[in-house]
Order: C-alpha cells, then structure tokens, then sequence
C-alpha cells in the first residue's frame, strides 16, 4: 500500500467510528487493501508495524532517542516540501491569518486549551524563555526548580538570576514517591517564593512530576505554575486545563514528530498581561504609531509572536498532530507505555543494572534510565552502538553518568528484544 493513500484510509475508516473510542475498536477496516487490527491495548503488532512503514526512518539502526529528537513521518514531511514549494513559486510567507487561526485550533485540541492562548515559538528554550524573562521579578524572589532540569529550562533562570538577582531554590526528584516530590517542593516555599519551574517528565530519567498537585499547592500559595513540557506533548495524554498551571513550554521535534524548528508555548489568558512580551515586532501588536508612541500589543498569545517564521514548517508540525490525533492519545501512550514497560522488565532481570527510572507506571513516562555496575555509560553506549546498531542517550546532568532509552510509536517489541539482548552481554563483560 502506498504511504499517501495511508492517511486517507485511515482517516475514512476513523470516520465511521464517530463517537466510537478507537483503543477499544478491534477489527477496524480502513480501506480496501488494508486491514488493521488493534486490540484492547493498543498493541496489536500489525497496527504498528504498519504505522512504522509511514516513516523514512532507517533499520539499519534502532532508533531510541525520540526524548532528544522525535523521527517525522512521511506526511509531515509532504506537508512542509508541498508548501514550500507552493510559496517559493509565488515568493510569498503565506501569513495568512485562517491558516494560523486553524494551526492553532489543533494545537488547542491537543493541549487541552483555548487557541488564543497558544504561541508559535522555534522551540521549547525559546518558550522557557518568554516566560522567565517575561516575568516580573526583581531581587530577591525565588524561583523553585529542580536539580534534573534540562539546560534549556536552567540556563534561561540562571541567567536571569545572574542579571536581576533572582534566587533558584533547588530539589532533588524522589524516584519513591509523588508525596516525597511534594513535601520537597513545600519546604522550599517562602515568603519570597515567586513561581515554581519543573518539567513535566525530567530529561534525565523520565520521570513524571504530579503536575496537577503541583499547580493546587502553588494556587494554595498565591503562585505562579510553570511547565517545560518538552518531555511530554506527544507521548502523555493530558489537558493543560485539567492541570491548571499559568503556561507550558514544549517542542515540535520531540515527541510530536515533527519539524525541526518548531515548538509551542501555552499561556493562560490571565496571565498576558503578567508576562510581558520583551523580543516583539510583526505580529506582535494589534496597533501602533511612531508619531504619537502608541501600542498596544495583540489581545491573544499572538503578542509573543514576531517576524517571519516558516509557515511550511508549522504546516509541518499541523501535519503531526492531525497524524498523532487520529491514531488518538491514548492509543499512543499505551503504545509507549507497553514498550517501556516491557523494557523495565527485562532489564529488572539483568545483573549489574541500576534502573534510576521510577518502578511505579503512574511516575514514568516512556523514557528509562539505567546504568551499569561493570561498565561506564559511555562505554556501554559505545559498545551498543557498534555491535547493536543502537541509538541512545547519554546522561551526564546531575552526575547520572547513565544510559537513556525513550521508546515511542514507531518502536517494536523486536526493539525490545534486541536492546536487552545487548545489554546482558555487556553485562557479562
């Protein structure tokens, strides 16, 4: 079956399932010459190796790094050469105000949010950084963040500590327990404490942070609720306003498989005119006059917005997330889930392996993280690469010196296999 016609078949048979919840659907037709079979947990084999065929990925190597960098599928690649082509023929930005007003309109969707709260930034840091410069805070007021942060959400803060004089209280995540993380967070709180920056799933171990106890405490406390979610959109299904913080930073290139260059913020109606917009231009105002020094700055998120950007990438990034909502959610987290769950457990039987990653599902995201007592990580990093063919990642922040597995859609249980198949002869080295 060609890639293109995939989509539409796919599309056509989800169609007739209006109201139907696909996860629980079981012989789902979608065309004429192809036939699908997802099973109650979403991992029926057929499905998904059918949905691997969608991506120029290669299989000379497994892929397992999509917590650095989500591969995209041919569709979104179509969508972002199409346009481009389209608006290279007539030179124009097509800017158009419908085709954003959509774009954004899907990322609502998604995010579980309203379209006129959503930013289109370059990446997560570009986002991270809206908010931290953007905010009012003078000498003196804590930020509380955390000790596993990604250097996009620590330098921007360490920055702005260095220039205004802002404290950053720091807490180390607990792997045992969501209490744990919450009694650190409440110990930190004073009566200088401003607002409270973690990631939704650290970058290091994959862990997933009780957001929606998080944003209660710091509600309870009179403060602000940031999150990076680089880590998450994509792989998580969640809403924004179910979690209830004041705006999340993530990317396009990660867990959304799309383009590189692309990225989201969040930020909650109440609070565009708390976070002041600092780098503005095209896009950014609603009006202004040089001769009378007026402006007044767009009524929606849209105020963070600002020059040219490329709209055939954010064609792109709309692309991937019509691709990840029809497949559903919750049909791929459950997809990751089961991988990295099927992972931990083999792993759980190997020798010589420290998992630094949350045993409890509820904590960890598709991303684990071990080490080894035999082998240095770069080493062993090394030795899969060459011998396995494997792609992973590296954890030297807060002096891990570990290994990072991020396993999503287009992985396989053979993946699976032949990771720990690795892993065990390194073990007996």
């Amino acid at each position: 079956m060609q890639r293109r016609q995939f989509f539409n078949h796919l599309a056509g048979g989800l169609a007739a399932l209006a109201g139907t919840p696909f996860v629980h659907r079981k012989d789902l037709v979608v065309g004429d010459d192809a036939f699908i079979f997802l099973n109650d947990n979403a991992t029926g084999e057929r499905f998904w190796s059918f949905l691997r065929e969608q991506f120029p990925l290669t299989r000379e190597r497994v892929y397992l790094n999509t917590g650095g960098l989500g591969a995209s599928p041919y569709v979104v690649i179509d969508a972002v050469v199409s346009r481009l082509n389209e608006l290279e023929k007539i030179s124009e930005t097509g800017h158009g105000e419908a085709l954003w007003s959509s774009l954004k309109q899907k990322v609502a969707r998604l995010l579980g949010c309203e379209a006129e709260e959503v930013v289109y930034t370059r990446n997560a840091t570009e986002g991270i950084n809206i908010v931290c410069n953007g905010l009012p805070l003078k000498r003196g007021d804590e930020v509380i963040t955390t000790t596993h942060e990604h250097v996009g959400n620590a330098v921007p803060w360490l920055a702005r500590q260095k220039r205004d004089g802002i404290v950053l209280k720091l807490f180390e995540p607990s792997t045992k327990s969501a209490p744990e993380n919450l009694d650190r967070i409440a110990r930190l709180i004073s009566k200088r404490t401003r607002i409270i920056s973690v990631p939704h799933a650290t970058t290091t171990t994959g862990q997933v942070l009780p957001v929606k106890e998080i944003a209660a405490m710091a509600k309870a406390k009179n403060l602000w609720f940031f999150i990076d979610g680089a880590q998450t959109a994509g792989m998580l299904n969640f809403s924004l306003r179910d979690i209830g913080c004041e705006a999340y930073a993530t990317s396009g290139h990660k867990w959304l498989l799309g383009p590189k260059g692309t990225g989201l913020l969040f930020v909650r109606k109440d609070m565009l005119e708390v976070i002041q917009p600092l780098t503005v231009g095209a896009y950014s105002d609603k009006s202004h006059d040089l001769q009378t020094g007026a402006l007044t700055f767009h009524p929606t998120a849209q105020r963070y917005e600002y020059g040219t950007v490329s709209t055939p990438l954010f064609v792109g990034l709309g692309a991937a997330i019509d691709f990840l909502m029809k497949i559903e959610m919750q049909n791929v987290w459950a997809r990751d889930a089961a991988l990295s769950m099927a992972f931990l457990t083999g792993l759980q039987e190997i020798s010589n392996v420290e998992i630094l990653s949350p045993l409890n599902q509820t904590e960890r995201s598709a991303m684990i993280t071990f080490k080894m007592k035999n082998i240095e990580y770069l080493k062993l990093q090394s030795f899969l690469a060459e011998k396995y063919k494997l792609r992973t990642r590296g954890v030297g922040e807060a002096g891990l010196n570990a290994l990072r597995v991020s396993w999503h859609l287009y992985n396989s249980f053979d993946e699976v296999n032949r990771v720990l198949e690795g892993v065990k002869e390194a073990a007996k080295s």
